[in-house]
């Protein structure tokens, strides 16, 4: 089987998410794509981050419906702070029968190569590209490579820091959130 990773601090998951998720999903060769739940980093101070288990629960409750995408929160355990390729053997040991992939925007392909072990993961995970609106073509050092696969996905123009400034400010922004994301929000009164 294999599953895709797509990490983030999902702050709140909205319907942008899922439309690359899904889409991964059902047009390529993954089986699962799992929304990983990135945890606060206890050396950063975020104020507007929610705590690891609200996140968390708001992602099982968007992607509960899907067969194909799961929440998964495998790095609230792993030693702080923590690195993808730490995820990665994480993973392959806990579950050896799966193959892992990671799945991730054209913009964070750009500075892949500063990522920690980058040549490791690729020797071992295909990653998933998504397109992301740019000013200018992005060149990456990976261009060709055979383990970079593009998805022509959605481009998807919509960000968690948009929706928790629009909140404040008061905005509607319900359309933006999957249902059971937005009826949890507004019951525990977050990023008022």
């Amino acid at each position: 089987m294999k599953i895709g990773l797509y990490f983030g601090s999902f702050n709140p998951i909205h319907i942008g998410h899922m439309v690359i998720g899904n889409h991964i999903a059902e047009y390529s060769n993954l089986d699962e794509v799992w929304f990983v739940v990135t945890p606060h980093n206890p050396f950063k101070e975020k104020k507007t981050l929610l705590a690891n288990h609200h996140r968390l629960e708001m992602v099982y409750r968007a992607t509960e419906p899907y067969d194909k995408l799961q929440a998964c929160n495998i790095e609230f355990n792993l030693p702080q702070p923590n690195y993808t390729i730490n995820t990665l053997v994480h993973l392959q040991e806990k579950y050896p029968n799966k193959e892992f992939c990671l799945i991730m925007g054209e913009d964070n392909l750009k500075s892949f190569h500063k990522w920690k072990n980058h040549q490791l993961i690729l020797e071992n995970h295909f990653v998933y590209v998504y397109p992301r609106i740019s000013e200018n073509v992005i060149e990456t050092p990976f261009d060709g490579h055979e383990k970079i696969i593009h998805i022509n996905a959605p481009i998807m123009q919509l960000s968690s820091s948009f929706i928790r400034k629009s909140i404040a400010a008061g905005k509607n922004i319900q359309p933006m959130l999957p249902e059971h994301v937005w009826e949890y929000m507004d019951e525990m009164n977050f990023y008022r």
